[in-house]
């Protein structure tokens, strides 16, 4: 089985899908988001080396806990897919000790590459960065072209998916933008929920650690009206499916 680059292990998630979850933070990725909070995982090959069986191992000390809370392991990073052989073996493993998966992606991916994942894929978290593909190649250097695509791959296949968006003041709140989104989203059967994630400044620091300027030191983390006021939005377009309307 394939080896892969880890950055570092959480055993008690509870924020990177369903219950309490192992989330396994995978190194490399080739994004460069401006308000990345994990600038550190982005050199691909770094990291520690860790086999499938080691990950299984580890998950199997915790899975009394994750069962019972309707967990699992999530395998995030960087960008998982960038080690796709890696993710799939500790997935297939996974499936045949009953533990739920889950894979948190930016999308930016080779659909032939991921299927060879969706395979032992109980759920996908995607985090679709900018409906716009020319505001999202500002923002992360990279069109939202192929998480889109994804979008409507997986929507295909059937396989759950939550659907993650970053609130920024004044680069992903604009309300036409806000708009757009809302109606791609009503096109998809297969989005179990859609939560946007306040725009914060805790991995700043990070950016000083690598001496690199972190270009958006003018803009304010967002607050809870800032999110309500894009609620608002998808609701007058007809979008109801948010993470807190399904506690």
């Amino acid at each position: 089985m394939k080896l892969g680059n880890i950055h570092s292990i959480e055993t008690f998630g509870t924020v990177d899908g369903p219950g309490i979850r192992y989330v396994l933070f995978l190194q490399g990725c080739i994004l460069r988001c401006r308000y990345c909070h994990n600038r550190d995982t982005w050199e691909i090959g770094a990291g520690k080396m860790i086999s499938p069986e080691e990950v299984i191992k580890d998950v199997l000390r915790y899975k009394a806990y994750y069962s019972a809370s309707g967990g699992g392991i999530t395998i995030s990073g960087g960008e998982p897919t960038i080690q796709a052989e890696f993710v799939r073996d500790v997935f297939k493993l996974a499936k045949q000790n009953n533990i739920h998966t889950c894979l948190d992606t930016s999308g930016l991916v080779d659909i032939k590459k991921i299927d060879m994942i969706l395979e032992y894929t109980d759920l996908v978290l995607l985090d679709v960065k900018h409906i716009s593909p020319e505001k999202s190649k500002w923002l992360t250097g990279y069109s939202s072209e192929a998480a889109l695509k994804l979008a409507l791959h997986l929507n295909e296949k059937k396989i759950p998916v939550w659907i993650r968006h970053v609130l920024v003041p004044t680069i992903t709140d604009d309300k036409s933008d806000l708009r757009d989104m809302a109606e791609f989203l009503k096109q998809l059967d297969n989005v179990e929920r859609f939560e946007f994630l306040p725009y914060h400044e805790m991995g700043k620091y990070k950016w000083k650690e690598f001496d690199e300027e972190y270009s958006l030191s003018d803009i304010r983390p967002a607050n809870e009206q800032d999110v309500q006021n894009a609620k608002n939005i998808f609701i007058e377009a007809g979008y109801n499916n948010f993470a807190d309307s399904r506690k």
